[in-house]
């Protein structure tokens, strides 16, 4: 195999109690396996903003996770804060830091669910809080069926990025959150959406490779879902 370019991989946080009285990260094992089989070497990258841009200096590309918590809203200038919304300060403080680092540097980024969310404020876009009070007759977004069977499918706009690599003008994909784009941000497109007109995919032709799919492909529900790590491993290899 050529070379294995080096993927940093942000992880969740939790606080000290269930798992280990001391405060702990957790990523799922599929992030890494997906990233491995694209032909890239995963490493983890803990939550220090201070030395975002020294990770940025060393790694081939920039992939940022998905979890059960939220964007804050101030961060694209919306009050109130939804009751639903989940904040962790310190993951977000370094997740958005080393994107804006990763663009800055023009480093390939891949955005997955809550990833992707954060990617469009990076890009000066906006986010709905609760789908369910900002879009008229919306889907089951949090679908109550297992992650690695399909929740909905999703339109796949045509000469994007996103259509040139998984060939195709409609996916099946799982669904797990209550947020959604609202805006991509200036230059940024959106490449993906739910039929109910949720923002399921964004991306930046200004950049590289910048690119947020709202689902989790590392589950490989569609058969087009290895395509996108394997994209993304490949423009890191460049």
């Amino acid at each position: 195999m050529s070379h294995r370019p080096l993927i940093g991989l942000t992880l969740d946080s939790e606080p000290a109690g269930g798992w280990s009285k001391l405060p702990w990260y957790a990523l799922r094992q599929n992030y890494f396996d997906a990233v491995i089989a694209a032909g890239g070497l995963p490493v983890a990258l803990p939550h220090r903003p201070d030395l975002a841009a020294e990770y940025l200096g060393r790694i081939d590309g920039l992939l940022v996770t998905g979890g059960a918590f939220d964007v804050d809203p101030a961060l694209w200038g919306e009050e109130p804060v939804h009751p639903t919304v989940t904040l962790k300060p310190g993951r977000t403080d370094f997740e958005l830091a080393a994107t804006r680092a990763a663009l800055a540097r023009d480093l390939p980024v891949l955005g997955i669910c809550g990833g992707q969310q954060l990617l469009a404020v990076a890009f000066g876009g906006t986010l709905v809080q609760h789908i369910p009070d900002g879009v008229r007759e919306a889907l089951e977004h949090e679908q109550p069926n297992p992650r690695h069977e399909p929740g909905h499918e999703v339109a796949i706009a045509g000469n994007t990025l996103l259509a040139s690599i998984v060939g195709k003008p409609r996916m099946a994909v799982n669904s797990a959150h209550h947020q959604a784009v609202a805006t991509a941000g200036p230059g940024a497109v959106v490449n993906a959406v739910a039929p109910d007109g949720v923002v399921e995919g964004i991306e930046h032709p200004g950049h590289r490779f910048a690119l947020g799919v709202q689902w989790h492909p590392e589950y490989a529900v569609d058969p087009a879902d290895p395509m996108i790590f394997q994209a993304f491993v490949n423009a890191c290899r460049g």
